[in-house]
Protein backbone atom coordinates (compact mmCIF):
# COMPACT_ATOMS: atom_id res chain seq x y z
CA UNK A 1 0.00 0.00 0.00
CA UNK A 2 1.95 3.32 -1.23
CA UNK A 3 1.31 6.24 1.31
CA UNK A 4 -0.83 9.44 -0.11
CA UNK A 5 1.05 12.65 -0.59
CA UNK A 6 -0.41 13.93 2.45
CA UNK A 7 0.79 11.27 4.88
CA UNK A 8 4.18 10.88 3.25
CA UNK A 9 4.53 14.54 4.23
CA UNK A 10 3.31 14.17 8.05
CA UNK A 11 5.82 11.25 8.56
CA UNK A 12 8.53 12.94 7.06
CA UNK A 13 8.05 16.07 9.45
CA UNK A 14 7.85 13.40 12.44
CA UNK A 15 10.77 11.96 11.21
CA UNK A 16 12.84 15.12 10.83
CA UNK A 17 11.41 16.69 13.99
CA UNK A 18 11.67 13.52 16.28
CA UNK A 19 13.76 10.57 14.81
CA UNK A 20 16.52 12.81 13.12
CA UNK A 21 17.65 14.08 16.77
CA UNK A 22 16.97 10.70 18.36
CA UNK A 23 19.39 9.55 15.61
CA UNK A 24 21.81 12.15 15.89
CA UNK A 25 22.44 11.90 19.93
CA UNK A 26 22.77 7.70 19.01
CA UNK A 27 25.20 8.67 16.60
CA UNK A 28 26.89 10.80 18.94
CA UNK A 29 26.89 8.29 21.97
CA UNK A 30 28.35 5.55 19.80
CA UNK A 31 31.32 7.32 18.69
CA UNK A 32 31.87 8.19 22.56
CA UNK A 33 31.98 4.53 23.10
CA UNK A 34 34.62 4.15 21.38
CA UNK A 35 38.00 4.62 22.36
CA UNK A 36 38.71 7.97 20.37
CA UNK A 37 39.33 7.20 17.01
CA UNK A 38 41.44 8.84 14.71
CA UNK A 39 40.03 12.49 13.56
CA UNK A 40 39.72 11.03 9.45
CA UNK A 41 38.18 7.87 11.17
CA UNK A 42 35.80 9.62 13.05
CA UNK A 43 35.17 11.74 10.31
CA UNK A 44 34.34 8.65 8.14
CA UNK A 45 31.86 7.16 10.49
CA UNK A 46 29.93 10.75 10.69
CA UNK A 47 29.67 10.67 7.16
CA UNK A 48 28.36 7.14 6.48
CA UNK A 49 26.17 7.69 9.74
CA UNK A 50 25.02 10.77 8.17
CA UNK A 51 23.83 9.03 4.66
CA UNK A 52 22.98 5.66 6.65
CA UNK A 53 19.62 7.19 7.93
CA UNK A 54 18.47 8.98 4.62
CA UNK A 55 18.73 5.66 2.12
CA UNK A 56 16.01 3.50 3.56
CA UNK A 57 13.83 7.36 3.77
CA UNK A 58 14.17 8.31 0.11
CA UNK A 59 11.03 6.98 -0.88
CA UNK A 60 8.95 8.85 2.04
CA UNK A 61 10.79 12.34 0.92
CA UNK A 62 10.57 11.87 -2.36
CA UNK A 63 8.84 14.77 -3.81
CA UNK A 64 7.79 16.69 -0.47
CA UNK A 65 9.09 19.72 -1.74
CA UNK A 66 6.56 20.13 -5.06
CA UNK A 67 2.90 20.77 -5.10
CA UNK A 68 0.06 17.85 -3.82
CA UNK A 69 -0.17 16.10 -6.98
CA UNK A 70 -3.83 15.28 -5.94
CA UNK A 71 -5.15 18.38 -5.09
CA UNK A 72 -7.09 20.22 -7.86
CA UNK A 73 -5.30 22.80 -9.97
CA UNK A 74 -5.87 26.25 -10.06
CA UNK A 75 -6.51 28.01 -13.40
CA UNK A 76 -5.67 32.20 -13.81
Amino acid sequence: MALSYKSRRRLSLLILLVGLPVYIIAAISIIGWLDRPSILVELFIYIGLGVLWAVPLKAVFKGIGQADPNAPQEED
